[in-house]
């Protein structure tokens, strides 16, 4: 059993603070299940703002740093722009999302089902290899139906995603404390 393993079950305040998130995993998710197109363009929106945010600083650095380098203008040009365009067009970027989204849940599913061997011997581990298969599943379903169905499956499929890793987190530490592992 790996170490931090032992500290979520036998740490009381990390268990907590663990529940906590959990829960608001759960929230989050249930938000995107029952408004995916709000969660997609939202995901989109927010990824436009970060691109937008870090084409100004690159900016600021380029013009102390690089100034009369024309070449060295064109990676925050590039974010500027990029960020713009999704911000302008977030359906389109919500389409792009969908190929990042294929990939974190490949990913995903590989971290779940890696960590749920790891927590084998332990109560509740079944939780998180459930988790890491579904993540799988997702990623499958979102490859069928790429790109047409993307502004309301990613927000549909991110919101199932952290439902399940917040129900999965919250059966991890609730079964540690129904077998003793933790003073309750």
């Amino acid at each position: 059993m790996t170490q931090l393993s032992m500290e979520i079950f036998m740490d009381e305040r990390l268990r907590k603070n663990t529940k906590i998130t959990a829960v608001v995993l759960i929230i989050i998710g249930l938000m995107g299940i029952l408004l995916p197109k709000v969660l997609s363009i939202t995901l989109s929106l927010l990824i436009a703002l970060l691109l937008i945010m870090a084409g100004v600083i690159a900016g600021v650095v380029t013009r102390m740093t690089y100034q009369n380098e024309r070449l060295a203008w064109l990676k925050p040009f590039l974010l500027i722009s990029l960020g713009l365009l999704l911000m302008f067009y977030p359906a389109a970027g919500a389409a792009a999302l969908g190929i990042l989204l294929i990939i974190y849940f490949l990913i995903d599913a590989f971290a779940g089902i890696m960590f749920a061997l790891s927590l084998k011997p332990l109560p509740g581990w079944g939780w998180t290899m459930a988790d890491g298969i579904f993540s799988l599943i997702l990623a499958m379903i979102f490859m069928a139906g790429w790109p047409f169905s993307s502004t309301w499956l990613v927000g549909l499929l991110v919101g199932v995603s952290l439902m399940l890793d917040g129900i999965a987190l919250l059966m991890l530490v609730l079964a540690a404390e129904k077998r003793g592992y933790v003073d309750i």
